[in-house]
């Protein structure tokens, strides 16, 4: 089925609250910039520097104050815009996680493409996307995303799975304990690429490749079978954001490996400004990535993890975690050889991505 349709009746078309400060009603997000670009000037939403005394002027005609107010407005700016620097140049020690949070916002804002053919058109729709933990973490649940994205209304919802990073995608499948020197054929995301994204009754799955399949089907089939509204469906790669007909602010479901579910919730809509990165190839953008407590090895308490196991009798629990150097030194001899009965899998820190 085709993605969903935009419609003729303008006030649709406008976001309004279903539940004040929770989401809004759905809205078509490419009706929704067709009506911000017919009411607003091209000025509004150009990308090319305003003249300062232009500026000036138009703000004075807008909000309606003689020469002698905007002198003094402009004396209070200079002042504070002083007094923002000077607190912008005091050394405040911050973590390395704000550091790198610092790094992306001056190497993106306002930062414009080599190529023209890079530039973001002007009145394009840019979405903020939030990415939450799957449900089966708890702790982080409904408390935090686990990472934040800008994506353009020109951007397919491929586009955004492929953005989103996961620790159950990286995982590798079987069983090592007899060959740890064995190079694993694949990772989870390289064997199980089926997947799909729910937004407002329609499913949208991942057929990219032959190995995909439509994992929507059992739900569909399920809810027809006890009389719920029918479901329909599309595909991933030929939806465009800008396609959608969304709620901001409410959550939807993004589902990959058979049952690692994450909310999505679209926080923003917007159009595009001169202050945003404008280079097409840096998107999609993270602009918040949550920190996660690495898990150490159960022994040495200071490298990452890299193995657990289970049966093992060297053990002091079960399952255990262990780093590559601390796993080998205890499960096998000098030539290699396993020692004793044990199973081991190999492991990998969700504090990858920090």
């Amino acid at each position: 089925m085709a993605a969903c349709k935009p419609s003729t009746d303008p006030n649709i078309n406008i976001p309004d609250y279903e539940y004040v400060d929770v989401n809004t009603k759905a809205f078509h997000i490419g009706s929704f910039r067709s009506e911000w670009l017919s009411r607003l000037r091209p000025s509004s939403f150009s990308f090319r520097p305003q003249d300062e005394d232009e500026f000036a002027a138009q703000f004075a005609e807008e909000m309606r104050v003689g020469p002698e107010i905007m002198a003094d407005l402009k004396t209070i700016c200079r002042q504070r815009r002083k007094r923002q620097d000077y607190r912008a140049s005091l050394k405040i020690n911050k973590n390395r996680h704000d550091l790198y949070a610092d790094e992306l916002e001056r190497l993106t804002v306002g930062r414009k493409p080599e190529e023209v053919a890079d530039m973001i058109p002007e009145g394009e729709v840019l979405l903020t996307i939030n990415v939450y933990y799957p449900v089966l973490t708890e702790k982080f649940n409904y408390v935090r995303p686990h990472m934040t994205l800008l994506m353009t209304g020109s951007h397919s919802l491929a586009e955004l799975r492929d953005a989103i990073c996961c620790v159950s995608d990286l995982q590798v499948c079987g069983e090592f304990s007899n060959t740890p020197d064995m190079a694993p054929d694949f990772i989870s995301k390289d064997h199980f690429k089926s997947a799909f994204f729910f937004f407002e009754g329609v499913f949208y799955n991942d057929m990219r490749f032959p190995e995909c399949q439509d994992i929507s089907m059992t739900t569909i089939e399920w809810a027809k079978a006890h009389n719920f509204p029918p479901f329909s469906q599309a595909k991933m790669e030929d939806t465009l954001l800008v396609d959608l007909k969304v709620k901001v602010g409410f959550p939807y479901l993004y589902c990959h490996q058979g049952d690692c579910e994450h909310l999505v919730i679209i926080t923003d809509i917007r159009l595009t400004h001169k202050n945003d990165c404008l280079d097409k190839k840096l998107y999609p953008l993270v602009t918040h990535k949550h920190r996660v407590v690495t898990q150490k090895c159960a022994v040495c308490h200071v490298f990452i993890g890299r193995w657990f196991t289970t049966n093992d009798q060297f053990a002091p629990s079960d399952p255990c975690l262990f780093c590559d150097k601390c796993f080998r030194m205890l499960h096998y001899d000098a030539e290699g050889n396993k020692l004793g009965d044990f199973l081991a899998y190999p492991y990998v820190d969700r504090g990858a991505f920090n």
